[in-house]
């Protein structure tokens, strides 16, 4: 079979070993001679899952015993709303930096007063935005620490004087994070934590229960901590491989074994797109992400594009085009794509470049 280099924004590259795993149970879940995709939530082996998952992203992350972790359906863009909806009283504040920032607020400003704090859409969201106050007065303030569009990434854990709440569908689990300083993190799986179908939310319980509006039911976060995230029936298989997933990157060191793996691969890239004429980074290059490399053609060279994604897709490439906003190239470097798939494509690169010189 050909070698395939998989770069996919999301869903996106899982280790085989979960892949592995996910087949076996697919066609036996855990002796039971049930499949997974079959099998009762309510049974005692399906349970263990949810334990273990639970207690695997506590301890990837050092999770204080104050917070619930959350497994949830909906992805991220449900959770635009329910923060909202837990969060915001009198007013909730916004650091717009992309498309999934801009509708986050927009979630947030459909149901209340919400106020974005500062924005880097000036320069089509190519930098993290530095200068700016937080209002004292918010319920809480709402970043979004990795954006995958434009390949912006904050690189470290902010101070906030009011309730801080991140989304971190795309970099969840490529760093250590000081978990105390969030009320509420929560993401997408299928970036570094699984696959789509299922979203996390790791919620500190006393910041909870705090508005006086009704919240719907199922867009409580306490309804889904009384009951386990077994409210409704759960996506099984979107756990299980989540599930796994953290098992193998528990196996791979753990989270700070795997952010020295992930710079690597992103200095890689980077140094190459910097030092190859016929390439440009697109995002600020203090705040690069090291999940989401964003590139286009050099100026004069931009007819080249067609060419190139067809060249790369020859040798392997897969998911390199750039998102359908902002075109150009975007290469994910989620955990599972290793520094062979790097490597690959800067072969690539420089063939190319060598082609057309």
């Amino acid at each position: 079979m050909k070698k395939v280099h998989v770069f996919n924004a999301g869903p996106c590259l899982l280790p085989q070993v979960a892949i592995d795993a996910a087949v076996e149970a697919l066609k036996d879940f855990k002796g039971t001679g049930v499949s997974l995709i079959s099998i009762s939530h309510r049974t005692k082996e399906w349970e263990s899952v949810m334990d273990e998952c639970r207690a695997n992203w506590k301890e990837l992350l050092n999770i204080p015993d104050d917070y619930e972790t959350l497994f949830l359906g909906g992805g991220a863009s449900l959770q635009f709303l329910c923060a909202a909806m837990n969060f915001l009283e009198k007013k909730g504040a916004y650091l717009e930096t992309g498309v999934w920032a801009k509708k986050a607020y927009k979630e947030a400003k459909g149901i209340g007063n919400a106020v974005v704090v500062a924005s880097s859409a000036d320069r089509n969201y190519c930098y993290i935005p530095k200068d700016y106050e937080i209002p004292a007065d918010a319920d809480y303030f709402h970043i979004t620490t990795n954006n995958t569009i434009y390949g912006t990434e904050l690189h470290g854990d902010i101070d906030s004087p009011v309730p801080l709440i991140a989304d971190m569908s795309s970099d969840i689990l490529s760093r250590r994070i000081d978990i105390s300083k969030y009320a509420l993190i929560y993401g997408g799986a299928q970036k570094n934590a699984g696959p789509a179908g299922v979203a996390f939310a790791i919620v500190r319980k006393d910041a909870l229960g705090k508005v006086s509006r009704y919240i719907p039911t199922m867009l409580d976060y306490r309804t889904h901590i009384d009951k386990g995230s077994m409210f409704n029936t759960p996506p099984v298989f979107s756990i299980f491989v989540m599930n796994e997933t953290l098992k193998w990157l528990k196996a791979m060191g753990g989270v700070d074994a795997m952010h020295a793996i992930d710079v690597k691969k992103a200095e890689t890239l980077y140094a190459e797109i910097d030092r190859n004429p016929f390439f440009v980074g697109t995002a600020d290059k203090e705040d690069r992400s090291i999940m989401n490399v964003c590139f286009v053609m050099a100026p004069g060279k931009e007819d080249l594009q067609d060419e190139f994604l067809a060249f790369a897709k020859e040798r392997g490439m897969v998911g390199i085009k750039g998102h359908r906003s902002v075109g150009g190239f975007r290469a994910s470097l989620y955990n599972a794509c290793t520094q062979e798939d790097v490597e690959a494509l800067v072969a690539a690169m420089q063939e190319f470049e060598n082609l057309k010189k």
